[in-house]
């Protein structure tokens, strides 16, 4: 049987302009290289927060070199091959949106464009066929002027962290039977790519745009043009009916009231409908102009104003509910401050904040908001983290011990260090030393996150545009067919044609086309403003529709870190007695266990209680600890260890409570004086406070099945699981057992989250229908490879990212009935006789309806929290006993 080795590559050294894990060309390089002889499998693994490409091959078929070569090569040749440009210009409809993608993706040389409502652009060009300059160029001519962006969002940050590369990727571990091979892979030569060699990876996110992107909006009035000629073409409506009603003046006067009202109605529709037009779609805009002229030409001067009318206000009004969601994105971008006061030369001055260098340190006065992300060097106070992590109580910060040290481990400082941007200072003043330019600070890369999430396109959004491209064709083949209903039935022409008009107007889905996109805007942007980023439509559907969650138990349902939850003494043995002697022992040790009983048995004994001096430590491996205590011997250890150095036999009683608190989970530790057992400790990494009132919340909103997956051994998973609340528990998997674990869960329970740091857990999370990242402000891979990141390390933003996303679906469905709904309706009736001004007020009124529908998804409300548990009242139920 052949050898498989492995190979690891960091992935910024072969994609060096590639900012995420989840880009296409990542993908295309990984299934590339798993078509080639010799190679079973490759994937992307995380190491040391830096995304690796971990290569399968058989040593007998392609040699290490050989694989390098490959995986450099292929690198290169994508990052040559395939530039990203993503732009950021005005918001604009939907339709228009589709429109202008349209027209983007067919121009030359572009392999893929999406454009959002809210204005993000995203444009994947091929590099030989269409250069970046030229491409821009084509932009603007389309309408989409993009500025240089404001420093704060300067976009080059990706090319100069990845350019100064990983020098090399490391094969790990030996071993036929666990297929592991050495291999190394030197990157000499690679670092300048992100300088600006490949310039086709330029994923760039410029901040603003002017010019109106496909003429979608702006005019002589601004930005509300529409919204304002919508409104006066209402006026010439209802002034045309008023004086055809009591007849004020002739039938010229209404007639040019109406015309007037075409017009200023039809104004931005006829602009829109000729932008489809030369993109070669048939669009509602077009069919609302054909039904306005119809009814125009058979005299109904009142009922085409009133469809023109309504349909421009629906128009400005859907405009108005991107503008909105796109606005409370961009709140975010302005949280942080545009100045900052910087410790140089020995003096305090004042610069911009795109100019502040890692390392630089800043002084921060109270109240103000932070400039960077950083560490506190000096000074203590409380941060009000919410604008990034959406926690409600401010956290208290302190300096940290060591700057060096903490400048080279920023991603694992402890919280009560680490400060962010954008967040707002309390009432110390501190010096924070910057670890992250603006452009790469979290503020940043969250509003780049979300402005890409705009592009990624719901399951239903699909749905219905593949619906729209068949219903529209069969519109207008019925109403073609209905022209003609005049040879077959006893009428004349005009009937004939007029019948056909109200059905054009009826069946025109307006409503559907923005139900789905409304709504998901609106929920991505209501969930950043609540500190959970959700990347796209898709993740805001799915977790909306989940059965099944999965979580990591260390870090996530659990504290992390170890404490001392139980000090059982022996018969006739004082507690104090059991803790002193434990705490002498064990303040020598740095096992971390031994760190657990120093802090519980201080914190018990209090201050000023006196501990023993200790002589001889030592360390038995593996089992526990000795030292001499008063002149007699100490052991510390597990039970197997009292078997082994034998001597007084260990208490029936003890025994007892050794066997039940390794029940409970717990690892256990006897104590023995000279032959005098002094009792039992019990020590675990303890359930965060607020997780048994999560998985309860979680269970009200519909997730039946709550799973541990733990690395911890089995007892210790079912004995956390019970006291959480979750349903089942899986222990002792390794990291590929994780994965497996989530297939099968998909398999058996369909749609599953997985709950996890977003490091060690990232294979798992890949595999889940959802991967949630905790505490995911100030960790990269976290919020790179996560669907859904929780910016705090706070497990109550779950229930509020779930009830959204329920919420979320909930307007979605109601969207997609009400919309269809009426369009079911219309047409039977238009077709048996219904006049178009009464369909014209049905139709646009339930666009009006679901646009204003979706709009509440901004005012979703995260209920206060609890200030004992921090999970929210909303979800907390009574319970009986």
């Amino acid at each position: 049987m052949s050898e498989t080795l492995k190979l690891k590559l960091d992935l910024p050294l072969l994609l060096p302009e590639v900012p995420q894990v989840r880009d296409r060309c990542v993908t295309q390089l990984v299934d590339t290289l798993k078509g080639k002889d010799g190679i079973s499998e490759a994937h992307i693994t995380e190491a040391d927060n830096t995304p690796q490409l971990c290569i399968h091959y058989d040593p007998k078929v392609i040699a290490l070199p050989r694989v390098r070569e490959l995986a450099r090569a292929t690198g290169a040749q994508l990052t040559d091959r395939i530039g990203h440009l993503v732009l950021q210009t005005s918001s604009m409809h939907a339709r228009a949106a589709r429109t202008l993608a349209a027209r983007v993706q067919a121009l030359e040389g572009v392999l893929e464009a999406e454009v959002t409502p809210t204005g993000a652009v995203r444009v994947e060009f091929y590099r030989q066929r269409l250069e970046e300059p030229a491409l821009r160029q084509r932009l603007q001519a389309l309408g989409i002027e993009a500025e240089t962006p404001h420093a704060p969002g300067k976009p080059h940050a990706h090319r100069e962290d990845y350019g100064h590369g990983h020098g090399h990727g490391h094969g790990h571990g030996h071993g036929h039977g666990h297929g592991h091979g050495h291999g190394h892979g030197h990157g000499h030569g690679h670092a300048s790519h992100g300088a600006g060699q490949h310039a086709g990876h330029t994923h760039e996110h410029e901040d603003k745009a002017h010019g109106h992107a496909g003429h979608a909006h702006g005019g002589p009035l601004g930005e509300k043009s529409e919204l304002i000629f919508a409104l006066f073409a209402g006026v010439a409506v209802f002034a045309g009916w008023v004086v055809e009603h009591w007849q004020l003046a002739g039938t010229a006067t209404s007639t040019a009231c109406y015309v007037v009202g075409y017009v200023l109605g039809g104004w931005f529709t006829s602009r829109e409908a000729i932008e489809n037009i030369r993109a070669r779609r048939f669009e509602i805009d077009t069919l609302m102009l054909v039904a306005a002229a119809g009814a125009a030409a058979l005299g109904k001067w009142a009922e085409g104003a009133l469809l023109l009318f309504l349909f421009s206000l629906g128009h400005s009004l859907e405009h108005y509910a991107m503008g909105r969601a796109r606005r409370a994105i961009e709140a975010l971008a302005k949280l942080a401050p545009e100045r900052a006061l910087v410790k140089r030369d020995g003096a305090t001055v004042e610069v911009d904040v795109a100019d502040l260098k890692v390392g630089d340190v800043v002084v921060v006065r109270p109240n103000e908001r932070l400039p960077a992300d950083g560490f506190v060097v000096a000074g203590q106070t409380s941060v009000d983290q919410a604008p990034v992590t959406g926690e409600s109580m401010p956290v208290d910060k302190r300096a940290v011990p060591d700057a060096q040290a903490a400048l080279s481990a920023f991603d694992k400082l402890p919280a009560q260090h680490r400060v962010f941007a954008g967040t707002i200072n309390g009432a110390g003043a501190i010096e924070v030393v910057v670890a992250r330019k603006a452009s790469e600070s979290t503020m940043a890369r969250v509003v780049r996150l979300v402005t890409e999430a705009e592009s990624q396109r719901s399951p239903t959004q699909n749905f219905t545009e593949r619906f729209e491209r068949i219903f529209v064709p069969v519109v207008l083949a019925t109403v073609a067919v209905l022209l003609f209903a005049w040879v077959v039935v006893d009428e004349p022409f005009s009937a004939s044609f007029y019948r056909a008009m109200a059905v054009l107007v009826a069946a025109s889905p307006c409503a559907l086309a923005i139900s789905v996109p409304s709504a998901v805007l609106s929920g991505v942007a209501r969930a950043g403003r609540g500190g959970v980023l959700i990347k796209g439509g898709g993740p805001l559907e799915n977790l909306g529709t989940l059965t099944a969650m999965a979580f990591d138990k260390t870090g996530t349902l659990t504290e992390g870190k170890p404490r001392l939850t139980d000090a059982v003494p022996a018969e006739g043995v004082p507690a104090k007695e059991l803790l002193a002697v434990a705490l002498a022992i064990e303040e020598h040790s740095d096992h971390p266990l031994a760190a657990a009983v120093v802090v519980g048995a201080r914190k018990t004994l209090g201050a000023g209680h006196a501990v023993p001096a200790v002589q001889g430590l030592q360390s038995i491996t593996g089992r526990g600890v000795t030292g001499i205590v008063d002149g007699r011997q100490v052991h510390i250890g597990k039970a197997a260890l009292f078997e082994d150095i034998g001597g007084t036999v260990v208490p029936a009683e003890l025994r007892e409570h050794n066997e039940r608190l390794m029940a409970q989970g717990r690892t256990t530790m006897l104590v023995r004086h000279g032959d005098r057992y002094l009792g039992v400790l019990g020590v675990m990494d303890t359930p965060r406070p607020a997780a048994r009132e999560v998985t309860a919340a979680l269970q009200r909103l519909g997730i039946n099945r709550l799973i541990m997956i733990s690395g911890d051994n089995q007892r210790v998973a079912e004995a956390v699981a019970r006291e959480v609340g979750l349903t089942e528990a899986h222990g002792d998997l390794m990291p590929e057992d994780k994965v497996q674990a989530i297939q099968a869960l998909r398999a058996n329970a369909g749609k599953v989250a997985m709950v996890g740091d977003g490091v060690n857990d990232a294979p798992a999370m890949a595999n889940a229908t959802v991967g949630i990242a905790m505490g995911a402000a100030g960790s990269d891979v976290a919020l790179e490879t996560a669907d859904v990141a929780l910016m705090a390390d706070d497990l109550s933003q779950l229930p509020f990212a779930v009830g959204l996303s329920r919420q979320t679906s909930r307007i979605i469905r109601q969207n997609l009935w009400l919309s269809l709904g009426v369009v079911a309706v219309l047409i039977p009736l238009t077709i048996l006789g219904l006049n178009i001004g009464t369909a014209v007020l049905f139709h646009e009124g339930s666009t009006l309806v679901v646009v204003i529908n979706a709009l509440r998804l901004l005012g979703f409300k995260q209920p206060a929290t609890n200030s004992e548990t921090t999970v929210s009242q909303a979800f907390v139920r009574p319970t009986s006993g």
